[in-house]
């Protein structure tokens, strides 16, 4: 490397990290957030086998997980207008990342509440607890504590996925480097350095992933 791309790369470095901890991270915790929402409640009806909404469920899920997320970003962002329904870049990125988000954690949460034998619900009828006691108390954490790993690497995909959110010209890590390189044209010194600060994060969020699976686990224990 020459003395000027170092020079670049120094100066480019707070110009990346600085829309990384404003918008990259805010994006990924409320999305990630209000998707886990949408994931709980269609996993409550699918679980609870409620007919003509559980086939609604079933073809969000379908519809969402058999489309790229790309698509659903445009569908919103440049699609909406047409129809007259404006949405701001971040609060659609917000929703679309969401609304992904929802349907592939939902499977995950239904398939760690079916893993919670069908003798708990029976006992927790038994002893005089509605069906909503015994979601909240009894089937939801031990699902949670199934589901929480690959509930964690799903927000570790999803803090990487943010930088399509460039195309919707929301100013987050991955569309600042573009009008750096724009500017200095220097594509691989600066989308590797992007990549790493991209590699910073994921780090931290898998240490605190491991971090709270010993503490399920020890609580789990007790």
């Amino acid at each position: 490397m020459s003395e000027r791309v170092i020079d670049i790369l120094l100066e480019s470095f707070p110009k990346i990290l600085i829309p990384g901890l404003l918008r990259t991270i805010p994006l990924t915790v409320l999305a990630f957030a209000f998707g886990l929402v949408i994931a709980v409640i269609v996993a409550m009806i699918q679980y609870a086998n409620i007919k003509v909404l559980k086939e609604v469920c079933r073809f969000y899920v379908w519809v969402i997980r058999g489309t790229p997320l790309l698509v659903q970003l445009f569908v919103i962002f440049y699609g909406l207008p047409g129809v007259g329904i404006l949405i701001d870049p971040f609060p659609a990125a917000v929703l679309v990342f969401a609304v992904n988000e929802g349907a592939y954690a939902s499977e995950t949460i239904r398939a760690a509440m079916e893993a919670v034998p069908h003798g708990q619900m029976e006992a927790g009828l038994c002893v005089g607890m509605s069906w909503w006691q015994i979601m909240r108390r009894i089937v939801l954490p031990q699902a949670f504590r199934t589901a929480f790993p690959t509930l964690g690497n799903e927000m570790i995909s999803m803090l990487k996925d943010t930088s399509l959110a460039a195309n919707i010209t929301v100013t987050e890590m991955f569309m600042t480097t573009q009008r750096i390189n724009a500017k200095y044209y220097l594509p691989l010194a600066l989308y590797l350095e992007v990549g790493f600060i991209y590699l910073m994060f994921s780090t931290i969020l898998t240490r605190l992933q491991h971090y709270g699976e010993k503490k399920l686990a020890a609580y789990g224990k007790r």
